[in-house]
């Protein structure tokens, strides 16, 4: 693809990384077959080839509108084009400098500003959002449908292992995850001592920086991500192995430190080094299928439907591993039609975008059922509470399956 950045842009990092990016595209359309949102809309514009075509344009000169803004507000995130694309063009990195530049022609309406605002500050404080998440499961039932759908049953965690290991791993709790669904990263916490390995979690850790970062709030988003650095350091020049990831979103973003902060001198070499310890779930427990093999042989018999979040098969490339793990322990596993496409929830996008997400939702639920599971897994904690709010089958994260199997065993 032939560039002219205009002037604004053109000498910038962000500059020189988009046209790096651009001039990778052969504008072949691949893309767009795997594109949830094509799909529904059916409108070029809400492709990932049409919204290309949109940020060349912006960092051409051409001042962008409130048309431009909805087209690459309703993209998900999901990265499935670049799966998809033969050419290795990184939308995801031209996006986000995309949004950043058309946030800041067109401004956004009153209601906007106020929802994205109370996201912004909401979700990525969890001084605010685990009582604001107790007092809604506590009255859950008295809520309209709209909020049920974001306020999961209230789960048990159960106790975490107070043995001490020499193995160690660092875990990033997540600003969510905790009071929505605590119980994921207490199994994990149980299966990895159950293998010889002491899950340490930093107090001072707290939101990856995804949620700030994708909704424009880049600033903010950084000093999320230095912050998390800082709390971490300590124990990785202790001998921490690992960071490990429990909710892929999460992974995604922290497996990027290192080219988010490139420009920092402070931080560059201690965020590719934090980038480079960083691994999902689903990359440490297949390591020990043979001792898990050993312990719960003929114990698991459930029928499953795997459901891959985005952040985990397109942002991280990471397939095979947890559906390879759970047929070895015995257990029936399906996939569903489409099982590379995205379910909706994509962060903070089933809020922003409702009509797209839940008919993503239903769609993705439809295919999941079609395999008649006893349950539905998955690997974030934003596709489990999105899935659930659509069906009455049980829908879990796979660490918790093993972690229940092994309990009673």
């Amino acid at each position: 693809m032939q560039t002219n950045l205009a002037d604004f842009i053109k000498n910038t990092r962000e500059g020189k990384e988009a046209d790096d990016i651009l001039r990778k595209c052969v504008h072949c359309g691949f893309c767009t077959a795997t594109c949830p949102t094509y799909q529904l809309l059916g409108d070029e514009l809400d492709g990932p080839r049409g919204r290309i075509y949109l940020i060349k344009q912006v960092l051409e000169g051409k001042v962008a509108t409130e048309k431009t803004q909805q087209h690459l507000d309703r993209c998900l995130t999901c990265r499935n084009c670049e799966s998809t694309c033969p050419s290795g063009v990184q939308y995801g990195r031209l996006l986000d400098i995309g949004r950043k530049v058309v946030e800041e022609q067109v401004p956004r309406t009153l209601k906007q500003r106020f929802i994205r605002s109370t996201l912004k500050t909401l979700l990525p404080t969890p001084w605010i959002f685990k009582p604001a998440m107790s007092l809604g499961q506590s009255v859950r039932p008295l809520l309209p449908k709209a909020l049920q759908n974001k306020v999961p049953v209230k789960q048990v965690a159960g106790l975490w292992p107070q043995q001490q290991h020499t193995r160690k791993m660092l875990l990033l709790d997540g600003c969510v995850q905790p009071s929505m669904s605590p119980n994921i990263n207490y199994a994990t916490a149980r299966v990895l001592d159950t293998l010889g390995i002491e899950l340490i979690s930093a107090p001072k850790a707290g939101c990856c920086g995804a949620i700030r970062h994708h909704l424009n709030e880049q600033d903010a988003a950084l000093n999320d991500m230095r912050n998390n650095i800082d709390a971490w350091w300590p124990y990785v020049e202790s001998g921490a192995e690992a960071i490990l990831m429990t909710a892929s979103g999460c992974g995604v973003t922290v497996k990027e430190y290192g080219h988010l902060l490139a420009h920092d001198e402070a931080y560059a070499a201690k965020a590719q080094r934090i980038s480079a310890l960083t691994r999902d779930l689903s990359e440490v427990l297949p390591a020990f299928e043979t001792e898990l093999v050993g312990r719960l042989q003929g114990k698991l018999r459930q029928r499953i439907v795997w459901h891959p979040p985005c952040t985990l098969q397109h942002g991280q490339q990471i397939r095979g591993k947890v559906e390879g793990l759970l047929k070895a322990l015995g257990i029936d596993v399906q996939m569903c039609a489409d099982s590379h496409l995205c379910c909706g929830s994509a962060g903070t996008y089933s809020v922003l975008q409702p009509a797209l997400s839940y008919q993503l939702r239903d769609k993705k639920l439809h295919n999941l059922l079609a395999t008649k599971p006893d349950m539905i897994l998955s690997a974030n904690i934003g596709c489990l509470t999105h899935l659930q709010s659509g069906t009455d089958t049980p829908v879990k994260h796979w660490v918790e399956l093993i972690d229940h199997a092994l309990t009673n065993a």
